[in-house]
């Protein structure tokens, strides 16, 4: 799944044939964020996948900001050093 618009999706091939007989799988694939090329005889010909989110209002992104734990940046910090000098 995308995270943004930006990012690059796997495209996943299906055919006119599997989309008549699993129309109902194949869009509720699309609708969980795969890109769908439908194809008829091997060729592609049309493309499906999931419409763009709505955005987000201020208030509902204040109300989850909200929401956040506290971060305690000496813990982050030591965490991320661990990671990186594991990696040494």
């Amino acid at each position: 799944m995308c995270i943004t618009g930006d990012t690059v999706a796997s495209m996943v091939d299906v055919s006119i044939r599997d989309l008549r007989n699993h129309g109902g799988e194949v869009v509720d694939r699309a609708a969980r964020g795969e890109q769908i090329t439908i194809t008829r005889a091997g060729a592609p010909v049309a493309q499906l996948r999931p419409l763009p989110l709505p955005p987000l209002s201020a208030q509902l992104l204040l109300e989850r900001w909200r929401r956040l734990p506290p971060i305690d940046p000496d813990a982050l910090r030591a965490d991320i050093d661990a990671t990186l000098d594991a990696g040494l």
